[in-house]
């Protein structure tokens, strides 16, 4: 799953968030997320939340219930100007909490001018560090901007007297593999041979266990006072990764369409939305523990997902099903060409099986899926042409006839040769 995290673009790894991350495309190699077009948040759909508060008495002593009248929150969050950063503040500020940013000040400065907005570096060894946050008292802090154990160390040691809550956004990623259906958040976790390494690795290899070490830093720091949230693919509006956005977008510009695996194929998604509005849910109660933040409400998948945007679109897309073998053996098997895809086989079977039922006891709810796609597909034609004819995820056109006529070629060449009739000349 920054940005918030969700899973970086690679086939084992994907959000946001980010956290996601995020979560957007890739984490950064530095620390501050991505920046991001600002979206507006339902007010009234959020208010709605709220009453599902009483649903966190039954999650133990790790949690506890939303109180019914809210009390302002002082909510303090590292990032701000990214995927999900954007997304908590317009939730909180609906609410009616007050925000503060901490970031460099490098992306997109101009949003939310009535916020406050303090200056410095995840990195306590660089510039200011994080120097403008001493001494000051927030109720809680939303941590969409750590990748590293070692920066996450450093915030959530200098705030771990001056604050209640430490809300860090991770990933799916960070369990140890895929390939178990239906895993909780008891499932095995991922690791590092080298505890120290600050580089994501050239194919993205050591996301996962970052995230995980992460979490185990910031835990240290604030026993009993984190929420370690595990989104998968964050998607919806501000996406900048266009991994989401490619299945809408496509369908939208008509023809015969690619589609890899079968209409059957598991897909998990979370609208950056309902992820934000639910973590300043869990603000307001104080719930802590771990959560795999994944959606959407009722099981999903690749032909669902189509069939919704045919829904929105009003297009009459012809939707051609190829196999992943197929694909694979024509080497597309990244996440990048074919985005947020996963076949449910072999070390990727539970990738899109992930249970989500501890974060729905929590509170987390979710918008109609046609919402998140007509309004992902909107804030894409939104864009300036030039950004869309380039986008960031999915086959180019090109590449996708090709594959769709090598894929016709295969099945001719497999039909079987007609028999000889057996009469003499």
């Amino acid at each position: 799953m920054g940005c918030g995290a969700g899973r970086p673009l690679t086939r084992r790894l994907p959000g946001n968030e980010t956290g996601g991350l995020a979560f957007c495309a890739r984490p950064p190699e530095h620390t501050t997320a991505p920046g991001a077009v600002v979206m507006k948040t339902s007010r009234r759909k959020f208010l709605v939340y709220s009453a599902t508060g009483a649903s966190l008495l039954a999650l133990g002593p790790e949690s506890w219930a939303a109180p019914k009248k809210v009390a302002k929150k002082r909510i303090l969050i590292l990032g701000g100007t990214g995927f999900l950063g954007p997304a908590v503040v317009e939730a909180a500020r609906a609410r009616g909490h007050s925000l503060t940013l901490f970031n460099r000040g490098r992306t997109r400065p101009e949003l939310f001018p009535d916020v406050e907005k303090l200056r410095g570096d995840r990195d306590p060894d660089k510039d200011e560090g994080l120097k403008a946050l001493k001494g000051r008292k927030w109720d809680a802090v939303v941590d969409t901007s750590g990748y590293y154990p070692r920066m996450v160390r450093a915030s959530a040691a200098l705030l771990a007297p001056n604050v209640k809550q430490y809300v860090f956004i991770s990933s799916v990623s960070a369990y140890a593999s895929d390939k178990t259906p239906g895993e909780d958040e008891r499932g095995p976790t991922a690791t590092l041979a080298d505890p120290n390494v600050e580089t994501m690795g050239k194919d993205y290899e050591f996301y996962g266990g970052l995230k995980r070490a992460c979490e185990e830093a910031a835990e240290a720091a604030l026993p009993g006072r984190v929420a370690n949230i595990r989104p998968g693919y964050i998607v919806g509006p501000d996406d900048r990764s266009d991994r989401f956005t490619y299945w809408p977008v496509r369908f939208d510009h008509g023809g015969e369409m690619l589609a890899p695996g079968t209409p059957k194929d598991p897909l998990q998604i979370i609208d950056v939305r309902d992820l934000a509005e639910w973590l300043v849910l869990l603000i307001e109660g104080q719930v802590n523990g771990v959560f795999n933040a994944v959606g959407p409400a009722e099981a999903w998948s690749m032909g669902a997902m189509l069939d919704t945007c045919r829904k929105v679109t009003g297009k009459d897309t012809k939707v051609t099903w190829v196999p992943a073998e197929f694909l694979e053996k024509q080497g597309e098997t990244g996440d990048v060409r074919l985005p947020i895809y996963m076949p449910p086989t072999g070390t990727s079977a539970g990738t899109h099986l992930r249970s989500n039922a501890k974060a729905v006891k929590a509170g987390l709810k979710f918008r109609p899926v046609d919402v998140t796609v007509r309004d992902t597909l909107a804030y894409f034609k939104g864009l300036p042409q030039e950004r869309r004819d380039k986008p960031r995820a999915g086959l180019p056109r090109e590449r996708e006839a090709e594959l769709l006529a090598l894929w016709r070629k295969a099945q001719e060449e497999a039909k079987p040769v007609p028999a000889a009739s057996g009469k003499g000349g």
